[in-house]
């Protein structure tokens, strides 16, 4: 025992400090807590495409909103100047009726962005609602509820979405409806799954026992854990949605003349691809450059919140 307590005490204090820079800086970095959203940040921070999506997606939206306001010109004003090339005076031409191209492209970005995330938004409310009562519930009134979702899914959704517009008319809001008419199905699923696996966690138990009604449940406990999920969700929808906008306004469903979204900006440029095909490249390039970009931010925000997932 005294040998032991000889051989202790031969020990010097240096060997006990922290290996890797200095003490006093290491007990700072111990003592400084990172939230969980922090945290996230600082992971999405360093996925260089998904900086490069977003910074796209506000720079889109500000000229979306700003140069209809402070062009020159109206985007339905003719000029009297028929399918001109690309110039200093029209950055992205004129079209057949002699209007600016680059001024109905940011008015279209407007409807193609407002319908996009509108539907988004609108799908966002209903699946999570939808999904949250029926995880939070369980039995046969989940069963009910998921049955349904999955008899509205089976139905081919462009199919569903092209029969409203027919029945409706072409028009904004008739878009809009559309588009939400199925489209929160997904959200739905995903919520009620993400709910699933945190309705019996203790807290949550803990606030049924002390009376918590089904809408405090949902509002202060469930959704707020499943908020992750919820956003990329959100995230990855509304390209889909402004995809499926621009198809349905390519085939003639959009909003009407001398209104004009990308994708009727698109139909319109095809008939002229041989004699005007920066008609049909703006409003393409435009669609393409969003869709990947809320799809670099979608995956972004997805791999931040699970770094396993990261590559």
């Amino acid at each position: 025992m005294a040998q032991n307590n000889q051989q202790f005490e031969q020990i010097s204090p240096d060997k006990f400090k922290i290996v890797g820079g200095r003490s006093d800086e290491n007990e700072k970095l111990a003592d400084k807590s990172v939230s969980f959203w922090k945290e996230v940040i600082l992971r999405f921070s360093q996925n260089k495409l998904a900086i490069f999506g977003l910074i796209a997606l506000v720079v889109i939206t500000l000229l979306a909103i700003f140069v209809p306001v402070f062009s020159p010109y109206s985007y339905r004003e003719q000029l009297g100047l028929y399918n001109a090339a690309p110039s200093a005076a029209h950055w992205f031409g004129t079209d057949d009726l002699g209007r600016d191209v680059f001024v109905r492209v940011w008015q279209g970005a407007r409807i193609s962005l407002f319908i996009g995330i509108t539907a988004a938004i609108i799908d966002l409310i209903i699946g999570v609602i939808w999904g949250s009562i029926s995880g939070l519930a369980g039995g046969r009134l989940d069963n009910i509820m998921m049955r349904i979702a999955d008899v509205l899914s089976a139905v081919p959704y462009l199919l569903v979405v092209i029969i409203l517009l027919v029945v409706l008319q072409p028009g904004l809001l008739p878009m809009i409806i559309a588009l939400s008419i199925t489209g929160w199905i997904n959200m739905a699923r995903i919520v009620r799954g993400e709910v699933l696996s945190i309705k019996n966690q203790e807290y949550v138990l803990a606030a049924r026992t002390l009376g918590a009604n089904t809408g405090h449940l949902i509002m202060r406990h469930l959704v707020p854990n499943a908020l992750g999920a919820i956003l990329v969700t959100m995230t990855l929808t509304i390209p889909s949605a402004i995809f499926t906008e621009a198809f349905l306004s390519y085939l003639g469903l959009g909003v009407p003349a001398p209104r004009a979204s990308w994708g009727t900006m698109a139909s319109e440029g095809n008939k002229a691809l041989t004699s005007a095909p920066w008609r049909l490249f703006f409003p393409a390039f435009f669609i393409s450059l969003t869709i990947f970009a809320f799809n670099a931010v979608g995956d972004g925000l997805r791999d931040a919140l699970d770094p396993k997932l990261r590559k």
